[in-house]
């Protein structure tokens, strides 16, 4: 095979290992409540290792409730003001059937990734959720 031909099929495999690796789809989505309200809902769907991640201003000592229904692959952690999904440690985690509901440590935006597990990631399954915050 020329020297050219090896160089083109060592380019195109780069390329498409570039494309099968490439960065997973994290929408950054910002809660509000309606005047006078202390909740919100939103519906949302993933798939395969995609997350979506909600922010959601509170104050510290405020209680915050996350509830989540659809899809039973669908799973979250919630994320203190200034941590970050893969770099820190979430101070609430939930799933379909199993709410969080904590005090908050300190005032700011937080972070609810919405996310599955690796085994239904593999498989590319689709995750369609409703996802509820309330914070008193």
């Amino acid at each position: 095979m020329p020297r050219n031909s090896v160089l083109a099929c060592g380019a195109a495999l780069a390329l498409l290992a570039a494309a099968t690796f490439a960065a997973d789809k994290v929408p950054s989505v910002p809660v509000h409540f309606e005047k006078g309200s202390s909740s919100a809902s939103m519906k949302g769907s993933l798939s395969g290792y995609d997350s979506v991640e909600y922010s959601l201003g509170a104050k510290a000592g405020q209680t915050m409730t996350v509830k989540i229904t659809g899809s039973s692959n669908a799973n979250f952690n919630v994320f203190a003001p200034g941590e970050k999904p893969g770099a820190s440690t979430a101070i609430g985690t939930g799933s379909v059937g199993t709410d969080w509901s904590g005090t908050l440590p300190k005032s700011g935006d937080y972070t609810i990734q919405v996310f599955q597990m690796r085994a239904s990631a593999r498989r590319a399954e689709a995750v369609p959720f409703t996802i509820a915050f309330e914070v008193r």
